[in-house]
């Protein structure tokens, strides 16, 4: 392992997210699938949507052995919650995240062929999928949610949300720059109009 490489602090196979790489061994084309409950991370979230905390995802995950470590691939359905972008209601929705990394072995080429965080690597025979996770929830959170695809919104003048007024609702509102031309219309104070 090169030099710059820092050490880094050992894995606590007991966190959920913790794999042991053990069973699927070196061989390229080995695998190993496995299901696991697991608590979503703390913080995975956007301005208007989050993943609930204290939600468990089941997790269904292929390890497979290739030439420099172990590619990990697994599909989750993930809830989120949320207010909506357009009417600020609240929200509840789901959304699928699929997530395939490769964890290198310690010794492979790709401690030559790569930066150090560009690639994930195996500490002794444990991986730790919570980052990846983390990574790839959050890139599949929306950035403007919506309750409903054709939600309306809000009236931007009275700020009533658009399915709760009539049809026919709309506000008079007079362009500024051509007010001393509404005073013309309007009738004086005695009740006549001018001339």
């Amino acid at each position: 392992m090169p030099e710059n490489r820092k050490t880094q602090e050992r894995l606590d196979p007991r966190k959920p997210l913790v794999f042991d790489t053990r069973e699927v061994g070196r061989r390229p084309g080995s695998m190993k699938r496995l299901r696991r409950p697991v608590p979503v991370p703390e913080g995975l979230a956007l301005d208007l949507v989050r993943v609930p905390a204290g939600t468990t995802l089941e997790l269904d995950v292929m390890l497979e052995s290739v030439l420099e470590g172990v590619l990990v691939s697994t599909t989750v359905t993930v809830p989120l919650e949320g207010e909506c972008g357009r009417c600020l209601d609240p929200f509840q929705d789901s959304v699928e995240v699929d997530i395939q990394e490769l964890y290198a072995y310690p010794d492979s080429e790709t401690d030559d062929t790569t930066d150090e965080d560009e690639v994930s690597r195996l500490q002794g025979d444990f991986l730790d999928l919570e980052p990846a996770l983390r990574d790839a929830v959050v890139l599949a959170l929306p950035t403007n949610p919506l309750c409903r695809d054709d939600c309306p919104g809000l009236c931007p003048d009275c700020g009533v949300h658009w399915d709760d007024l009539p049809p026919e609702h709309s506000h008079d509102v007079a362009d500024p720059r051509w007010a001393a031309l509404q005073n013309l219309r309007e009738p004086d104070v005695k009740g006549t109009q001018p001339n």
